[in-house]
């Protein structure tokens, strides 16, 4: 059982920048094959994927995220990063934490609270 636990989240106006981690509870090779992602989900809407880096550190956004969102790993420290830059009231959601690896369940995080609004 992996434990993804997500922190950064917050309130934050229109145009401010926030970063979100998420630390796994696993080993460091698990880990580093994983596949982590950050989706979100707003009220009402579906959970959307927002973006993901592969275990070789391919990344990949969903439009709207792309340019201003980044995501990285720090494989030693067994976090995956989310920074997101020019933050629009839309990306309001709560941003959840996932992690993928061969031949294993996929895992979630609880979740951390992201509200853009003056």
């Amino acid at each position: 059982q992996v434990q993804l636990v997500e922190s950064g989240g917050g309130l934050v106006q229109p145009g401010g920048s926030l970063r979100l981690s998420c630390v796994a509870s696993t080993n460091v090779y698990f880990f580093s094959i994983s596949t982590m992602a950050w989706y979100r989900q707003a009220p009402g809407k579906q959970r959307e994927l927002v973006a993901l880096i592969t275990a070789e550190r391919t990344t990949n956004y969903t439009d709207s995220a792309k340019g201003r969102f980044t995501i990285s790993r720090d494989n030693a420290k067994k976090t995956v990063y989310l920074q997101m830059n020019s933050l629009k009231p839309e990306d309001t959601a709560v941003y959840y934490c996932n992690a993928r690896s061969p031949n294993s369940p996929q895992y979630w995080g609880q979740g951390t609270q992201v509200t853009v609004s003056s």
